[in-house]
């Protein structure tokens, strides 16, 4: 059995046949798929999905750093509103993300600090998105967290100077398709993550892993990653299920 870690299943991606995806993963034996929001506008569809497949969808709140803008305290009001409810597993997804814009640095790093502050507070893992900006995130880990603090670097693409920082905060650290790509080094620092610090995510409809490489991802994939892994460390396909599948459960107390 497999856990996707990290899924956006409730996205209009799946529209045309979303009953069929979630069907393909349970007969791939990915059984638990975990839901990171977006914004405001992904609340009701992610909480319809988790609601329709309560055995198999898990909730996750938080604003995604993509998101981020000039209303980003409406949008964290919002957020804040569903937090105490809904079988909520997770603070996410947050995180700071400079890749395509800096303009809002500073709203980023507010956006998660508080995003830290709730997970701390409620004791729930934080799921964190990091792109090109491992040392903008580990300045608020530093500053805002604590050793309660727990959670994932989510689609964790670092060297292995961010992985031993990221490792030092004894977070998990997502993989998810990127680490099938022919002209990816992730298997380099994968190949010191210790198993017990591992999980496996899709983050489909994203980065659909090889051999399907430019289609639209889903959670029946995630296997192919599961193989690369196995792969990389040396393990049987049954054990890196085993593994990553007992390090979700207890990480998001599944």
């Amino acid at each position: 059995m497999y856990v996707d870690s990290h899924t956006h299943l409730y996205l209009d991606a799946f529209d045309a046949d979303r009953e069929g995806m979630i069907q393909r993963a349970l007969d791939a034996k990915v059984h638990r798929m975990l839901l990171p929001n977006i914004d405001s506008s992904s609340m009701d569809d992610m909480f319809r999905l988790a609601d329709k497949f309560p055995e198999n969808c898990y909730p996750m709140m938080g604003l995604h750093p993509g998101s981020v803008k000039e209303n980003y305290l409406e949008e964290l009001s919002r957020v804040e509103s569903v937090l105490s409810g809904k079988g909520i597993i997770a603070i996410g997804e947050t995180g700071i993300d400079l890749y395509w814009d800096k303009s809002y640095l500073k709203q980023q790093q507010g956006a998660f600090a508080t995003h830290i502050k709730w997970a701390m507070e409620l004791d729930l893992p934080l799921v964190i998105h990091a792109r090109d900006s491992f040392p903008e995130i580990f300045e608020l880990l530093d500053s805002h967290g604590g050793p309660a603090l727990r959670g994932v670097f989510h689609s964790f693409t670092g060297g292995k100077d961010e992985l031993k920082r990221a490792l030092s905060y004894d977070f998990y650290i997502g993989i998810n398709g990127i680490v099938t790509f022919k002209n990816s080094d992730l298997g380099d620092v994968v190949r010191h993550v210790p198993m017990d610090r591992l999980l496996l995510e899709t983050d489909s409809p994203f980065l659909a892993p090889v051999p399907f490489r430019g289609r639209r991802n889903e959670s029946s994939y995630l296997p192919e990653i599961a193989k690369k892994v196995a792969e990389i460390h040396n393990l049987s396909l049954q054990e890196v299920a085993r593994i990553t599948s007992s390090n979700a459960e207890l990480l998001f107390h599944l």
